[in-house]
């Protein structure tokens, strides 16, 4: 990390560090995705996961992820193949997987995350992201706090290319600038249901989107009060990523956070 890139972060909320992750980590990372969709057996019962009604939120399948390896469906996928109908794998893939363990702790990884500030980085989430041509699902704009919450807000995203991403095939947009403002919502937990509360009705702030195009092996940091979404996939070409949430130890992880790890407690990088 150099002076710049600290702060071209902290004037936009989002870095894009090409070459940052070799391309054989790549190849591991899709490789190991796939197999783990070769042993996987839906059943009668397929959880779709969609930002736009957050249906998924009131299933148990979905609350149980934060400590699992739990797989999500596209909306729009009909008669595909499993390979090209799931929306995403999470949430713990970086604790219970030999090859996404080996690969969110390389030191690279840590390196970065206590440059930007967490003195005691804990890995919170991991996703693996499909984003299935032609039916991949637009994510609208949101910021990543309203999920994860710490007391003072600590969360921040490592999102990784695993194909190159670009307009035409769904890359993250991002309003540079705009994690200066409030967080907007909670997603959290009351009671036994999941609900959205509204912290601020501010609208977000009239800043022209900036398109985080990402060539594979990039990495795009994202700040938790960062408002970012991506735009439907509806190319032939896929667009799998990557993507680490943490948060820092120092700071309090709020009981009424949807993410709950009962039997699997944090780790950090060692």
């Amino acid at each position: 990390m150099t002076a710049v890139d600290l702060d071209a972060y902290a004037r936009d909320g989002f870095l894009v560090l090409e070459d940052f992750v070799s391309q054989t980590d790549c190849d591991d990372l899709r490789a190991r995705a796939a197999e783990l969709v070769a042993g996987f057996d839906p059943g009668p019962i397929r959880t779709v996961f969609s930002t736009r009604d957050q249906g998924h939120a009131r299933e148990r399948y979905f609350r149980e992820s934060g400590q699992a390896i739990h797989f999500f469906f596209e909306e729009e996928a009909t008669d595909q193949p499993v390979s090209l109908a799931l929306n995403k794998i999470g949430h713990a893939l970086h604790d219970l997987d030999p090859v996404f363990d080996r690969i969110s702790r390389r030191p690279q990884f840590a390196a970065l995350a206590n440059a930007l500030g967490l003195e005691q980085p804990l890995l919170l989430q991991s996703m693996y992201l499909f984003k299935q041509p032609r039916i991949g699902a637009e994510v609208g704009w949101h910021q990543d706090a309203t999920y994860l919450h710490t007391r003072p807000s600590t969360v921040l995203g490592f999102w990784l290319a695993l194909d190159d991403a670009d307009r035409d095939n769904g890359c993250l947009m991002a309003l540079p600038g705009a994690h200066r403002g409030p967080l907007r919502q909670r997603f959290r937990q009351v009671g036994n249901e999941m609900v959205t509360t509204v912290l601020d009705p501010t609208p977000w702030p009239d800043i022209e989107p900036v398109a985080l195009e990402a060539r594979r092996g990039t990495l795009v940091v994202l700040h938790g009060l960062l408002p970012h979404g991506s735009a439907p996939n509806r190319s032939p070409r896929q667009r799998h990523a990557y993507a680490l949430h943490l948060v820092d130890a120092r700071a309090d992880y709020l009981p009424d956070n949807w993410l709950q790890r009962p039997g699997l407690p944090l780790r950090g990088f060692a």
